[in-house]
């Protein structure tokens, strides 16, 4: 038998409340009927929060694999780096500008030129960036110590949302 959705449930099993709360039932009644129904909502939320258990797990798996074959990416592109310094190398120390073969040419070129900082102190000012300073963004943390102690501060409000805590 397969029970209905979650939300289904609840909204089912609070109307049924509301609508005994309006009855004038004994307390044994409404608690027996109430503790029936909440079976079903029991083991509905038991079956999601397994499914979700069970999607945090593999999420975890994949992100163990992400680093893995970042990891492994990483070290094929240094190997295959070295390989291609190796081959430069042993054409400039034998003299060998080209190579020719059915599959791809191999030849040593100058690189465009670039820019090599010693001592960025002797620079001089014209050729400086500089780099504008963020925005000042709202401290959350002395924020909430104030409004803790009795204070207002203007443009916030403090709200205390509520969590599954599953142990």
């Amino acid at each position: 038998m397969t029970l209905p959705a979650l939300y289904e449930i609840a909204t089912i099993y609070r109307a049924e409340a509301e609508q005994l709360a309006d009855l004038d039932l004994p307390a044994e009644v409404i608690a027996d009927t109430l503790e029936s129904m909440a079976g079903d909502l029991e083991v509905k939320a038991q079956n999601v929060v397994f499914a979700a258990r069970n999607m945090e797990t593999l999420a975890v798996a994949i992100k163990d694999a992400e680093s893995k074959m970042a990891a492994r990416r990483k070290a094929l592109e240094a190997r295959a780096e070295s390989l291609r310094a190796y081959v430069l190398n042993c054409m400039q120390l034998a003299g060998v500008e080209k190579i020719t073969s059915p599959w791809f040419t191999l030849a040593q070129r100058q690189n465009p030129p670039r820019v090599v900082i010693d001592a960025t102190d002797l620079i001089p000012e014209e050729f400086m960036r500089t780099v504008p300073t963020p925005p000042p963004e709202p401290d959350k943390t002395a924020i909430l110590a104030a409004a803790k102690s009795g204070a207002e501060v203007p443009g916030t409000h403090i709200e205390r949302g509520v969590r599954l805590d599953i142990r």
